[in-house]
């Protein structure tokens, strides 16, 4: 199965070491964000959610009226449009960009942000929500007529949309969390199961906890497995880590000076002191706790500086070395690899140059290869031997 690559896109120029500047919607600068992404042979790009942030359906319409093929993944936490809503919301925009949307469901790991919005509920009950959220959402999108539904948080009756997805049977779901009630419910609905930067090790944990909830679901075909990075490219190894300790020595002392790493309002708690509370965030401390190297290439020293805000382990190294680690997550079950960078236009056409072509070559290479052996195999087998005519039986 080819590798599909994912971006990040926002609205301003910002990153953990470039403090927010000018507008909170800069049209512009989302144009050249996403047409780099397009240019550098992405597959889709991620627009991401906050309680502050622009709405990510509005940005996702301006970028697919200035691209071509890029696809769209929207973030999108259940709970504060009803599922009807989002599904027509969805499905219009799928058709106006020509069948290029998926959605990535967030259910939402920090109470503090939550309540910003005005959500109380408390985490489980989130996740009991986003179960049947994705359960209306599903069938508004599939079913052939109107249909009722009586579950654990929405009720409705005699729902049908005219307007229906380009793609079929539906928009394809994304779920992101690291936590066992997020195994269970991603498990059971999602396509594409997104996972942060984690030790092989243990992100091969967490890849057998997401196909178990889809066993326990019912499910035959378990959801895809994505891994995010941030990647820090150079010429040389050399050069690579020293452009990493340049960026976490301006996240340690952006953090030192009290900034936001997350635009100019922070969504999670930030800095090395911070206490999490979701488990994807907890999970990066743990392995920058036990060391900053990990496996080929895995940094995980800007984790630990920013607090684990968002998916915040590297990957350091050359080109090709960095490919080899990726391709490392590849063979363990990976096949979606989200990455973007410290700066983030620039990294992203960079990636385009050298890091994309690399890990693509290779996953072609290794099906071309195993195409050629399974044909000699085939080849090789004995065939039966023709009945003689006077053969008994």
């Amino acid at each position: 199965m080819p590798v599909e690559f994912i971006g990040m896109i926002g609205t301003t120029d910002v990153s953990e070491t470039r403090p927010a500047t000018g507008p909170a919607v800069d049209a512009d600068f989302t144009r050249r964000f996403a047409r780099a992404h397009e240019e550098a042979g992405f597959d889709r790009i991620l627009i991401g959610y906050g309680s502050s942030s622009p709405d990510g359906g509005q940005v996702a319409a301006h970028v697919a009226a200035h691209t071509e093929r890029l696809g769209l993944l929207v973030a999108h936490r259940p709970g504060f449009v009803a599922p009807t809503l989002a599904a027509r919301t969805f499905a219009t925009l799928d058709q106006f960009s020509g069948g290029r949307v998926a959605v990535h469901i967030i259910t939402g790991g920090h109470d503090a942000e939550q309540r910003r919005d005005g959500d109380y509920l408390p985490k489980d009950e989130r996740y009991a929500r986003s179960d049947d959220y994705l359960e209306v959402l599903t069938k508004a999108w599939t079913s052939e007529g109107p249909f009722d539904h009586h579950g654990s948080h929405y009720r409705l009756e005699d729902f049908h949309a005219e307007v229906r997805p380009v793609q079929q049977p539906r928009i394809p779901l994304y779920f992101g969390g690291s936590s066992e009630a997020a195994y269970r419910v991603g498990g059971k609905h999602a396509d594409v199961f997104a996972l942060w930067g984690e030790p092989l090790a243990e992100t091969a944990e967490q890849i057998a906890s997401v196909r178990a909830g889809a066993a326990a679901a019912g499910r035959g075909t378990p959801p895809r497995i994505s891994v995010s990075f941030r990647p820090i490219l150079g010429r040389t190894e050399e050069e690579a880590w020293e452009r990493a300790h340049g960026i976490l020595r301006t996240i340690q002392d952006r953090g030192r000076a009290g900034g936001s790493f997350v635009g100019k309002r922070a969504i999670l708690p930030v800095g090395p002191d911070a206490r999490p509370q979701n488990a994807g965030s907890q999970r990066l401390l743990a392995a920058a706790a036990k060391r900053d190297l990990h496996d080929r290439a895995l940094w995980t020293a800007p984790a630990a500086a920013t607090g684990a805000a968002g998916n915040s382990t590297a990957l350091v190294g050359t080109p090709e070395t960095v490919a080899q680690a990726l391709l490392d997550y590849v063979d363990i079950g990976v096949s979606t690899l989200l990455i973007r960078g410290y700066d983030p236009l620039e990294d992203a056409l960079d990636y385009g140059r050298h890091l994309l072509p690399l890990v693509r070559q290779e996953v072609a290479r290794r099906e071309r290869a195993d195409a050629a052996a399974e044909a000699a195999a085939l080849s090789a087998a004995p065939s039966a031997a023709p009945a003689t005519a006077g053969s008994t039986r």
